[in-house]
């Protein structure tokens, strides 16, 4: 391997060695495969554009060319498969979703498409500059500069979930990049002694003092840490230091989307423990946990609006629209496991009186939605809170007499994007067309997602913009998030308030009161506005949740526990038929998990560019139509590698060594050929000298190149024409390398191009491949008639003894 390639190696693993640390930001890998192969592609891209007779900052460009390709093959398939105004707009409109992901999500945070293109892109960027700097323009110890920052931000990032890993690994690849630089500018001095007998030292071989001094420094700097006192800051500093939930001035400033995050969790569930608590209420078994609520829809996501927090009370303001809060309350015993993530707001039951933890100074409160959110990425991790809330128990005929939202409450929780798709409206309308209130129109939405119509899916691809409300009304599959995001848009079309509520489902009994909650029960669903009472729950998720008691239709109040999933019946679809086995609890039943224990949950494939079959075979053939452009420049490269790899040659005892005819006659063939991709094409009807004589006119060539055209020729013409003997002991390798640089000197840009990409002489290749078709037809159709011959033999021979035995008429 030449040392530029040994460059291009170590430059693209360095960066993919570096990209290491940004493995946290995300929950899934997937999108390192896709930014290791863009790497790659930009080194052989670049090794390629090299190899060309290009000026060096055309390399860099080129680079940059291929990667925004990619990027559009790979994010940008739906605008189509060429690049266009259609493409660019997608991959547009993908990258600004992915600045808003920034905004909205926690570390790690779900593998949105806007989110991978970032990464990628940023991966792919620093690609090229660590290229450019330590290959194109040889300088390997800038090249850090790039890494450095790819590190830094990476690290940055991803906070208390970086590692010494990422550091070692990012180090490593740098280092190796250096040590493969220092070789090769130590092998250009010639021979290194290392004070031993003479020749005792190879040439090219860095001293591994060198590589000692790196590797201890690797060490000291990942092991001083441990004996150091605890710095606050550093490359290698994983605290959350800074990254609290709030700005100063007490504005929140949160990267967590719960809404969101919430599909890698359901599309992906785990049985891992997050929370138990103990409540000691009849309706225990029905009380959702709610982690917090998204009062914004701006067309792409449901978000939190407000802005502002305060220091969390002991006593909480009295719930949005509630008239009377003199009600019973339900105490609850809550103990958080360290599988939560550090991000996660509190869960509690809504609306929630009083909640007690032991530092209340980690903890900030949203009045508007009554969230309660980590100060910091500690708080909520192992904490055992109590949390008393109110028991709010409204009837159907209650809400079915609510007075009208105020104002400012309808204003603002039934807006709606201008281009909301008109489907929506449309089907609203048409499914609450015979109800005259809001509750009833409410309970309309809620029978006609949990009825016959939708399945619950959550190999759907997530998402609660417009788009994916649209797709998700026209195919009628999908997860909570699809359910009351979409109910949510419908209501507020209905001049009904709504918000997302999200959270857990009631959690499973652990016998007595005591409730475990786990990844299975992460949930998200609508709340409605009710003047009164209030923000209350409705459930839209076919077989999942437990309906709220006051979705009974009989107008008088119930305190017992609903045991029907939904009003309307369900579908072996819509939820799973219990099995009659006795480990399958009611409660099971209820949210449709009876079945076979060994039934395979599906899991939602991230939406990554690598399931695009458009793009996978987009992507095949644009490498397969360049590895078919580079044929005839690599055969060529190979050839003239193989005719001159033993061209000068010197002897045993150090004197020039005889060429065989056949070397000499591979390196006129090499001038030949190299005259020929050069414009000059070969004529075999004249001499070797005559030839010879004529490259030299036609290149105009120097003094040198002509002289080193005639040493060629001579000895070509001393094996064709001398007697034995005459062999000729010039280097002739160097001289053929110094004709074809003169003749490159003298050839233009186009001419120097095409002599690298297409060169003409690499006919003799096409030829080659049809004489071996040929011979090969030849051989097979000798083979079948031989075949043939020896297969109807008997029947020849039995036809003759017929013929020789029968009488002579």
């Amino acid at each position: 391997m030449t040392t530029r390639a040994k460059l291009t190696a170590y430059s693209a693993l360095a960066t993919a060695l570096a990209a290491l640390c940004m493995m946290p930001l995300l929950t899934t890998r997937g999108w390192l495969t896709h930014a290791f192969l863009v790497v790659a592609v930009i080194a052989a891209v670049g090794a390629g554009l090299r190899r060309a007779p290009l000026y060096r900052w055309t390399v860099p460009l080129g680079q940059l060319l291929v990667l925004f390709l990619l990027m559009l093959l790979g994010f940008a398939g739906a605008g189509g498969v060429l690049p266009g105004p259609a493409t660019l707009r997608v991959l547009g409109q993908v990258f600004s979703a992915g600045l808003d992901d920034i905004q909205q999500y926690a570390i790690p945070a779900p593998p949105s498409a806007g989110l991978r293109l970032i990464l990628v892109s940023a991966v792919g960027l620093i690609a090229v500059a660590v290229d450019t700097v330590a290959v194109t323009y040889r300088r390997s110890a800038l090249a850090g500069l790039p890494l450095l920052a790819l590190y830094s931000v990476g690290n940055g990032l991803a906070g208390e979930h970086s590692s010494w890993v990422w550091f070692a690994a990012a180090a490593a690849g740098y280092l190796l990049l250096l040590f493969a630089e220092g070789q090769d500018r130590v092998s250009r001095w010639g021979r290194v002694f290392y004070g031993g007998a003479r020749g005792a030292a190879e040439s090219g071989k860095v001293n591994p003092g060198g590589r000692q001094v790196g590797v201890l420094a690797l060490a000291v700097a990942l092991l001083l840490p441990v004996v150091l006192p605890n710095w606050s800051s550093g490359l290698l500093d994983s605290g959350s230091g800074g990254s609290n939930g709030k700005r100063a001035g007490g504005s929140l400033s949160t990267s967590l989307d719960p809404l969101v995050s919430l599909e890698a969790a359901i599309t992906k569930p785990t049985d891992a423990e997050l929370l138990t608590y103990t409540m000691e209420s009849p309706l225990a078994d029905q009380i959702y946990l709610r982690t917090g609520s998204l009062d914004q829809f701006d067309g792409t996501n449901w978000k939190l609006g407000s802005t502002a927090v305060t220091d969390l009370p002991a006593t909480l303001p009295t719930p949005e629209g509630l008239r009377n809060a003199q009600v019973p309350r339900i105490e609850g015993e809550f103990k958080v496991s360290e599988q939560l993530g550090g991000s996660s707001w509190l869960p509690m039951p809504y609306p929630a009186a009083t909640v007690q933890v032991p530092n209340r100074g980690d903890w900030k409160l949203d009045p508007l939605t009554r969230t309660v959110l980590p100060a910091n990425d500690k708080a909520i991790r192992g904490l055992e809170y109590h949390v008393s809330a109110l028991d709010l128990r409204p009837t159907a005929t209650e809400l079915r007499l609510a007075a009208s939202a105020p104002s400012d409450i309808r204003e603002h929780y039934t807006a709606v994007p201008a281009d909301l798709p008109p489907v929506v409206a449309e089907k609203a309308k048409s499914v609450t067309a015979g109800a005259r209130n809001d509750y009833d129109r409410a309970t309309a939405l809620v029978n006609w997602f949990t009825g016959p119509d939708f399945t619950y899916d959550t190999s759907v691809n997530g998402g609660t913009g417009n788009n994916a409300i649209a797709v998700f009304l026209q195919d009628r599959r999908g997860f909570c998030v699809h359910f009351a995001s979409t109910m949510a848009a419908m209501a507020r079309v209905l001049k009904i308030p709504a918000r997302v509520a999200v959270g857990f489902t009631p959690g499973d009994s652990k016998g007595g009161d005591k409730y475990s909650v786990t990844g299975r029960m992460y949930h998200a669903w609508p709340e409605l506005y009710f003047a009164g009472y209030g923000w209350l729950r409705f459930e839209p998720t076919p077989s999942r949740g437990v309906p709220a008691r006051y979705t009974d239709t009989s107008g008088a109040p119930t305190t017992a526990p609903t045991q029907q999933a939904t009003s309307a019946p369900q579908t072996a679809s819509a939820a799973p038929a219990p099995t009659s086995s006795s480990d399958c609890t009611p409660k099971q039943r209820q949210l449709g998990e009876c079945g076979t224990k060994d039934k395979a949950v599906s899991t939602a494939a991230e939406e990554s560019w690598l399931l695009s079959g458009q793009v996978l075979g987009t992507l095949a053939a644009v490498l397969a139509l360049i590895a078919l452009m580079l044929v005839p420049m690599l055969w060529r490269t190979a050839l003239r590698r193989r005719r001159l790899g033993g061209g000068g040659r010197r002897g045993p005892g150090g004197g020039p060594a005889e060429l065989t005819d056949a070397q000499v006659l591979a390196a006129w063939d090499e001038l030949i050929d190299s005259a020929w991709d050069l414009g000059i094409p070969p004529d075999e009807s004249r001499t070797p000298r005559s030839a010879a004589r004529r490259i030299t006119e036609k290149a105009k060539l120097d003094a040198d190149s002509a002289a080193a055209t005639g040493r060629l020729a001579l000895a070509t013409e001393r094996v064709l024409y001398a007697p034995p003997g005459q062999a000729a002991t010039e280097p002739l390798a160097a001289d053929v390398r110094t004709v074809r640089r003169g003749m490159l000197a003298t050839a233009g840009r186009a001419g120097r191009t095409r002599a690298l990409l297409l060169p003409p002489s690499s006919a003799q290749l096409w030829w080659r491949i049809s004489d071996a078709v040929r011979a090969a037809r030849t051989a097979v159709g000798t083979a079948v008639e031989r075949m043939v011959e020896t297969l109807s033999a008997p029947a020849r021979r039995v036809r003759a003894r017929r013929k020789r035995s029968a009488p002579e008429s």
